[in-house]
């Protein structure tokens, strides 16, 4: 991507020359002609500026010191971090070549595909499937008949998208993922002690600008619909149950479980190997603790609160009791 459009796509003003070609992002110490680095710290900035990159990421007032005698090209833009991950979004989509369907594909009836969408080897599409403008589907991937999926999306690799599953805009699934599969519902026969299987008959939604780590598992809803809101990023290994409601920007850790009909507001965020039972409620900005735990219809509240233990509670709370019972276990030693 020439470096004038780039500086377009991220919002930043240009300095130098926009007719050289980015190919990548870099750390200052690895960068190449072709790549792109950002400085957060100003302590870093001669360095930035004197690296083999092509371009360099800064604020305006960390540049004026520098005023006339900057040698390489130059994208202004006030939050450099952000910029630079706007900028590796970019140049990592552009590297797709558009229009591609490889011959080893598997492409079944009433198929649309975007003329400049990129379907890789041994990738299946399924029966009056959607693949929208710029999308990626990548090798051995698998989509379900009537999967909708939307402009600039991007398959990793071997993910598995079950029938009838919609995914928006911008939407980034890493390998291994399983999207739509039969969530885990089941009636007990008292006279056989048998379990019989529950219709799962839902859907699934994932709104736009939603990313999945690699090998997370989200579940169809049984016979309403499990959404996935914009903006949310489920890291590896997340779990989501049948109807569960994820809102706008959540952000779930590795390992994390979210049962059926759990509802997750937006802006919650989870760490690590949480436990949220079903029909749970976690209200707007709550923040859960690593390996915290929420039972079974606990609704959780406040926003910016760290809450973490199990049962889950306030933090403060919490190392309020650890303190109390360490206090008790040493009078004990006494």
């Amino acid at each position: 991507m020439r470096l004038r459009e780039l500086a377009e796509r991220i919002g930043a003003i240009l300095q130098g020359n926009g007719d050289i070609e980015m190919r990548s992002v870099s750390s200052i110490a690895t960068a190449t002609r072709a790549d792109v680095v950002f400085v957060e710290d100003v302590r870093f900035l001669e360095q930035a500026l004197d690296c083999s990159a092509g371009a360099v990421i800064a604020r305006e007032g960390d540049l004026r010191p520098h005023a006339g005698r900057v040698s390489k090209a130059v994208l202004v833009q006030e939050n450099p971090r952000l910029a630079f991950a706007r900028a590796a979004e970019a140049l990592r989509m552009a590297e797709f070549a558009p229009g591609f369907i490889h011959p080893t594909a598997v492409i079944e009836e009433n198929v649309k595909i975007a003329a400049d969408a990129r379907i890789e080897a041994y990738a299946v599409i399924g029966k009056n499937c959607c693949v929208g403008e710029r999308s990626h589907v990548g090798p051995g991937c698998i989509l379900g008949g009537e999967v909708m999926l939307g402009e600039d999306c991007d398959l990793v690799a071997r993910v598995t998208i079950y029938a009838g599953a919609t995914l928006g805009n911008r939407v980034i699934v890493h390998a291994g993922a399983v999207l739509g599969s039969d969530g885990f519902g089941f009636v007990r026969d008292p006279e056989s002690g048998r379990y019989v299987k529950f219709p799962q008959i839902g859907r699934l939604r994932i709104e736009d600008d939603v990313e999945i780590g690699a090998n997370a598992t989200i579940d169809r809803g049984a016979l309403g619909e499990t959404v996935i809101g914009r903006g949310a990023k489920l890291d590896n290994m997340v779990h989501i149950g049948h109807n569960a409601q994820l809102g706008e920007n959540v952000v779930i850790a590795a390992q994390s479980g979210v049962s059926g009909s759990a509802v997750l507001e937006r802006d919650v965020l989870v760490g690590g190997q949480v436990g949220i039972a079903d029909h749970v409620r976690i209200e707007e900005g709550a923040i859960l603790g690593a390996q915290s735990g929420i039972p079974t219809k606990k609704v959780i509240r406040g926003k910016g609160v760290v809450f973490w233990g199990t049962p889950a509670r306030p933090i403060a709370e919490y190392l309020k009791e650890l303190a109390v019972l360490s206090r008790l276990a040493r009078k004990k030693r006494e």
